[in-house]
This record gives C-alpha cells, structure tokens and sequence, in this order.
C-alpha cells in the first residue's frame, strides 16, 4: 500500500490538474466571447484581448500538460524529477505573450498613424469587458491559492497572467468609455482611445511577461531563490553539535527544493552521533524548506582542547592505523613521541611505512612542539575464532584459575577462546588495594609467564588488575 507522504503527493498532483484544467475551459470561455464581440464592434481594444486570450488558452493547455508531467515521480533517466518542466512551461507562456504583444503594438501603432478603425462601443462591448474581470479574478484566486500550497511556479505564473489580464481588461474598458464619450460630445480625438488603450494593454503584458520570463529562466539555471541560503545555514548553524556550516547550495525544480549542505563536527565524535547530528539538520532544513531534499556532508575538525592522545588517534584513524603504547620524553629540552602503529600485516614493508611516515608528519603538523615522532611499526593482529571442543576449553580455564590462585586473592570474568591456532585469555585478578601500581603491575606479569608454562600453545593474554571491592560489583 502506498504511504502517507505518497497519498498526499497524489493528491495534490490531482489538485493541480483540476485547478489548471478549470482554467483552460475559462480561457475557452473568455476567447469565443472577445474575438465575437471584437469583431462585431470592431474594438480593438478588445480585439486585443481576444488575442490575448487566446494565447491565454494556449499557455493554460500548455500549463496543464506541464503540471500532468511535472507530478510524475523521479526516475533512472530524472533523477531530481520532473519539476522542471513546470519551469520550461512558464518560459514557453512568456514567448507567446511577447508574440501577441508585439502584433498588439503594431496594429494601435498603425491606427493611431491614419488606420482609423470605427469602434462600436455598445452593450456589448462593454458586457464582454466585465465578464472577463470576473472570469479572471475568480480563476487568478483559485490558481494562486493552488500555487501557494503546492509552491507550483506553472500555477503562480498562470495566477499573476490572470491578474493582469483584470488590469488590462480595465485598460480596454476605459478606452471604449473614451470612445462612447466621443460620440456624445463630439470629440473626434477620443476616437482614438481604443488603440491607446490596446498599446496599454500590450505594455501591461510585456511589464509581466519579462518578470515571469526572469523567473522561470533563473529556476532553469539554478538560481537560488534570495535569502533562502542564509536562513538554511542559520537553521543548520543552531543544531548541538554542529561547528560549522561551511556550504550550503540550493536548486529548485518545479515546487521541489533540492539542497545540499556541508558541516563540521568535532573529529573526536563517534560515527554514529555524527550520523544522529547530520539527519538532525537535515530535519530541520525540512521545516524550513517543505518538500525539499536535503543531503547533508559532515567534515571532521580539530576541537579545542584536544590531547595529544586525541591528535595521534585521529590521524591513525583517518588512515585505518590503530596506535598505543604513547611515551613522551624531553630530551635535552626537545620532546619525542614513541609509540606503536598497527598496519595491516598484508602491506609490503615499503607500502606500510610510507603509510606511517604520512602519520608522523600529520602528527608533528597539528602538535608542533613535537621535534620527533619515532613509530614502532608492527601487524595489527587479526585474530579469526575457530570452533572448540568444550572439553579442551574447560581444562585451559580450570588451569588459569589455579595459576590465578596462587599469585592473587582470586579471579573472575576469566574468558578462553581459541583464535588462528592459539589459546587467547582475558580475566581479572583481585590484588590487596594497599599494594602500589608497579607491584600489581608485577604480579600480573608473574602470572602471565605462569600461564604461559601451565598451558601450552597460549597466544595473548590480558590481565586485569582490580581491588577486592571492585571485583564483588562485577
């Protein structure tokens, strides 16, 4: 079954074909009314009109089609969808209202040059004009309440057409009350009103078109709507755990957002919370932007107060290195690290320390006060469990706890399995909590060498070394 989100899409691409569809039969309506009374009068005003008209019901059946194909989902071949056809739709309307307003022009130019026209301004006329006001408001209300809550530029730019056509209609009805004045007051130059007022006409519908051409070419070529990337940045910049927002690029598709954002986030933060931090900005992008889809990048940054332990472990990190075994010595007033890097064991020698030289120069770039970094190279162990009788299994751990016994007080949470060949064991020993670290540290050592003696093919083994309380919260 389809989801919510699915069912609402449906829906509103349904609201949008009705809503576009009305507006074609209008634009049929208001065509046949113009050009009968237009050519019965001989206005051309309202001649004028009817041409416009009628390439109103080209650019409505032309918005249509484009808002039937702009609600398909994206594909293979569209992956951002079809939105940017609404786009292409507007453009196209904007060419076909340039081409009437050029003949428009070039027809009052010519009355108004000797090609007197006789203009019947009758009932007629003047009941065609205010039909037409009214078709039009009520179809730019309705279009606009459908472009505002699909955010459809087709619809908006269909809506903003039709309320100009209620401007100029106003235009076309003043010149035909100029030219009824005329006849009754005997003025012959206001015989002339009806070509001015279609040259108002064609001037209202330039001013329009080219701000409606402006708009759909500049969502054609990505252009982000003004404002919008600050107030994306802003939002993201306010989620906990976000350093920065170092990008931020939008591009609109018919009435869907596309926006991609880079952040930084600490480095010493785990995967997973980077993870959480990134699908919480992109949740909150969303608020802002509905029917938008966000793809959020995180880069790691170096945080205040870091250790150099946090350095060294996160340039191992970033070249799959684990290090340990961190000594810092001042020697002669210049300090040098030791440690232990663990590469893979499939590396050539040359591959792997060409691997930790990078590691030592970005360890002495972001410590400074470092004058040598002396890395021990060795395999990271890779250790594969195998199967295990019981039997064998429980004489190692009946050896380890009686190693354990006669060099501590006990032990616990002792763990055999056995790995590539080789014994491994884990427990933790209870040592007298009055005893010193280096003595425990000892003892330890002592039962190590103890285990390895009791128990043959033994391969590492880590002791823990605890307090008797310690052990009885375990």
């Amino acid at each position: 079954m389809p989801d919510a989100a699915t069912a609402t899409l449906d829906e509103g691409a349904r609201e949008k074909q009705i809503v576009a569809l009305s507006s074609v039969g209008a634009a049929v309506l208001l065509t046949s009314l113009k050009l009968f009374v237009g050519v019965s009068t001989g206005s051309l005003g309202i001649l004028s009109e009817a041409a416009h008209s009628g390439l109103d019901l080209l650019a409505a059946t032309i918005t249509f089609f484009v808002v039937r194909v702009s609600g398909r989902p994206a594909d293979r071949v569209h992956p951002y969808g079809y939105g940017k056809a609404e786009n292409l739709g507007a453009l196209w309307e904007t060419v076909l209202l340039l081409v009437t307003c050029a003949w428009i022009i070039f027809e009052a130019v010519r009355r108004l040059t000797g090609g007197v026209v006789e203009v019947d301004a009758n009932i007629w006329a003047f009941g065609v004009i205010l039909t037409s006001i009214g078709v039009d408001f009520g179809r730019s209300r309705t279009l606009m309440r459908a472009a505002k809550k699909y955010d459809s530029q087709a619809l908006q730019a269909d809506a903003i057409h039709f309320s100009t056509d209620i401007l100029s209609s106003a235009v076309v009805f003043g010149g035909l009350v100029l030219v009824r004045l005329a006849a009754v007051f005997d003025v012959p130059a206001l015989e002339r009103a009806d070509a001015v007022a279609g040259l108002g006409v064609a001037l209202i519908v330039i001013t329009v078109s080219v701000r409606l051409g402006w708009a759909a070419v500049s969502a054609l070529l990505d252009v982000a709507p003004e404002g919008l990337a600050e107030r994306i940045s802003e939002t993201a910049a306010r989620i906990p755990g976000v350093r920065e927002v170092r990008q931020t690029r939008v591009r609109r598709s018919g009435s869907a957002s596309f926006i991609d954002l880079t952040i930084a986030v600490g480095r010493r933060v785990h995967f997973e919370r980077a993870h959480a931090i990134a699908e919480t900005v992109a949740e909150a992008v969303r608020s802002v932007v509905p029917r938008s889809d966000v793809v959020v990048h995180v880069d790691p940054v170096v945080e205040v107060g870091e250790s150099l332990a946090d350095n060294v472990a996160a340039a191992a990190s970033a070249r799959g290195l684990r290090a340990h075994g961190l000594r810092l010595h001042n020697i002669a007033g210049a300090l040098s690290l030791e440690l232990h890097v663990e590469v893979p064991g499939s590396l050539t020698l040359r591959e792997a320390h060409q691997l930790v030289t990078e590691f030592e120069s970005a360890v002495k770039g972001e410590a400074p006060e470092l004058a040598n970094v002396n890395s021990h190279i060795e395999p990271a162990e890779e250790m594969r469990p195998a199967a295990a009788d019981a039997g064998d299994v429980e004489d190692v751990r009946r050896r380890v706890e009686a190693v354990a016994r006669s060099q501590a007080l006990g032990a616990h949470r002792i763990e055999v399995w056995l790995a590539d060949g080789e014994w491994h064991v884990s427990l933790h020993i209870l040592v007298r909590p009055d005893v010193s670290v280096i003595d425990a540290h000892k003892r330890s050592e002592r039962l190590e060498k103890r285990l390895r003696e009791m128990v043959p093919n033994l391969g590492r083994i880590v002791v823990h070394a605890e307090p008797p309380e310690a052990g009885t919260k375990d």
